[in-house]
């Protein structure tokens, strides 16, 4: 299971790597090296998200915005958030081991009272809605006139609200246990890394493109490891004011 769950985890990085690079250089005139003329001391960008975390089958798409002041012409420190519904399933492979132990006892006494389905196979879909906070710097390369390059730490704070959507008498009954309400609700912290490119279009307006891979540990009372979850994201960024290139 963990192979599996890393094979997943792995071919969904190296798929957003892939998709960000070959933006970047679809975007990007390699010939174009020199000074850039105009860098402004704010910055501000709104654009898509999406959000996967292979161990939970959960993908998420939503919107992602952020905003900065530029300390330095290659530092900036920033703020941003992402809001993203999604879907995801669980199965018992990723629940902490006392609850899979308490639930393969419940399953064996359905089986012997011939109240479990041939073959049954348990698993919840469920619904989620993602928000994250997070704060901290941007490092800059600037070495070519039409492209910036950047990469930063990740450390923020995610909130996250799963609704489960049982499909059987058997899933139902086992998810009014572990959610008697309806839902569960659960922040925690996150890190990471990330980093990505910026394509000037005009001095004020440029195309941000990057990804992040962050870690958690939501739901810790259910899932039994913590989980990473890469998020891609690309939209246009607007900055002004004064110039940190002078």
């Amino acid at each position: 299971m963990r192979r599996e769950l890393y094979l997943n985890w792995s071919i969904s990085t190296m798929r957003a790597a892939r998709t960000v690079f070959a933006l970047a250089l679809f975007l990007l005139p390699w010939q174009a090296y020199g000074q850039q003329e105009y860098v402004g001391r704010y910055d501000a960008y709104v654009g898509y998200a999406y959000l996967n975390s292979p161990m939970i089958n959960l993908t998420s798409n939503g919107v992602h915005a952020q905003a900065a002041v530029r300390v330095r012409s290659w530092l900036s420190m920033g703020f941003d958030f992402t809001g993203a519904p999604g879907n995801g399933v669980l199965t018992p492979g990723v629940l902490t081991t006392s609850l899979q132990q308490s639930l393969g006892a419940q399953l064996q006494q359905l089986a012997a009272h011939g109240l479990l389905p041939p073959n049954y196979v348990l698993s919840v879909p469920f619904g989620s809605s993602t928000q994250t906070y997070e704060a901290g710097p941007d490092f800059v390369y600037r070495g070519f006139r039409t492209v910036s390059l950047f990469a930063r730490p990740d450390l923020g704070a995610v909130r996250q609200v799963a609704t489960p959507h049982p499909a059987d008498a058997i899933a139902t009954a086992i998810v009014e246990q572990l959610a008697p309400s309806g839902k569960k609700t659960d922040w925690q912290y996150f890190y990471g890394f990330g980093g990505g490119a910026s394509i000037n279009v005009t001095h004020h307006l440029t195309i941000n493109v990057q990804v992040d891979l962050v870690r958690d540990h939501l739901f810790s009372d259910l899932l039994q490891n913590p989980r990473w979850t890469v998020r891609c994201a690309i939209g246009p960024s607007w900055q002004w004011g004064r110039n940190m290139m002078e």
